[in-house]
């Protein structure tokens, strides 16, 4: 069987660090391995707009800034299929079809739809576009006959509710849909980046983001004010690593030649960890720890995107191209899913 991997991601603000350690930097690495036959990126705005119908400008100007994003921290369209999902007309054919297959009740005991729903205040006003979100998701996901699905825990239940949905179909109409399995990022500090305030995921409504685009001074100034422990306040006092999210980065984000280049001193984490926790090491002295290497993952991602946003015409390009060659691939399933369906009729009566 082919490896077909896909990713989506929703165009709704420019990217931070909390996506690159969470699913780009993934990404690259599974681009550059070679160990897939097709792989496609896609950029979810059909699925942006199902909270965002009011606020389209906010959609369409994002396809730009997640494009340069992405580009930037390596993504090749040589090697990956970087596609709108709007520019995909047959997405919206199969998912009406797959709507056929789900019941309500099903969609509402998705758990991450449920929370989703909680965390926008939709319970008295939800569209209808929003609850059927995992439908669509299962025709990204099949149009492109996916074998592997990189995603966060969180969407979990999502690829679930795909299954199930493929499932039912090829039980009803043939084994036409291929079945996708989920690939769920290997540590907690790549599943879920904590804002720089400790205040859950970081967001750009409650500003608590290193975007992938910062200067060095904005990034310099967001490390320094990052959320640490409360009872720390002497450079003596003990200190809490569980919760302090300058630890929760540098889990994240240390290599092992950070120490060599920036804080020699220590050989490796587990000891900067201990002399934190027993006392004699200030914050500052761990911010500007972090403030080295996050610089260092960055400045060429920065210098990149600047590069690439003098010419917004070429990236635009690359997303026509790649969605020329999405539409060819969509375009075979749905033919494929409309003859398993017996609603093929054109082809049906022009052999009779």
């Amino acid at each position: 069987m082919k490896k077909i991997i896909l990713s989506g991601i929703r165009p709704t603000g420019k990217l931070h660090v909390g996506h690159y350690i969470g699913a780009i930097k993934q990404l690259v690495e599974i681009q550059n391995s070679g160990d897939f036959d097709k792989f496609y990126v896609m950029l979810a705005d059909s699925q942006a707009l199902t909270d965002n119908a009011g606020n389209v400008q906010k959609v369409r100007d994002n396809i730009l800034e997640v494009a340069l994003d992405l580009l930037s921290c390596g993504l090749d369209p040589n090697k990956t299929c970087l596609f709108i999902q709007s520019e995909i007309p047959a997405l919206t054919e199969m998912t009406f079809y797959y709507m056929n297959l789900v019941t309500l009740s099903r969609l509402k005991r998705n758990p991450t739809v449920k929370e989703e729903i909680k965390l926008r205040g939709f319970e008295e006003s939800l569209p209808m576009g929003f609850l059927t979100y995992p439908i669509s998701q299962t025709a990204d996901i099949t149009a492109f006959g996916t074998t592997i699905v990189p995603v966060g825990e969180d969407q979990k239940p999502m690829i679930e509710q795909a299954r199930e949905i493929v499932r039912t179909f090829n039980s009803t109409y043939g084994k036409v849909l291929t079945m996708p399995e989920a690939v769920i990022p290997k540590t907690k500090a790549q599943a879920r980046l904590v804002g720089t305030d400790g205040k859950g995921k970081m967001s750009k409504s409650l500003g608590n983001c290193i975007y992938l685009s910062d200067d060095e001074a904005t990034i310099k100034q967001k490390v320094m004010g990052m959320f640490t422990d409360p009872d720390h306040i002497k450079v003596s006092d003990p200190g809490k690593v569980e919760g302090n999210v300058v630890f929760e980065y540098l889990n994240a984000f240390v290599k092992p030649d950070s120490f060599e280049k920036y804080l020699p001193e220590y050989k490796n984490l587990d000891e900067l960890k201990a002399h934190y926790q027993r006392g004699g090491l200030g914050d500052v002295k761990i911010k500007l720890f972090l403030n080295n290497i996050l610089q260092e993952i960055l400045r060429p991602i920065r210098e990149k995107r600047e590069e690439l946003a003098k010419n917004p015409e070429k990236v635009y390009q690359i997303l026509f191209d790649g969605s020329d060659n999405a539409n060819i691939e969509a375009n075979k399933t749905m033919q494929n899913i409309k003859s398993a369906m017996g609603i093929d009729y054109r082809n049906i009566y022009s052999k009779k």
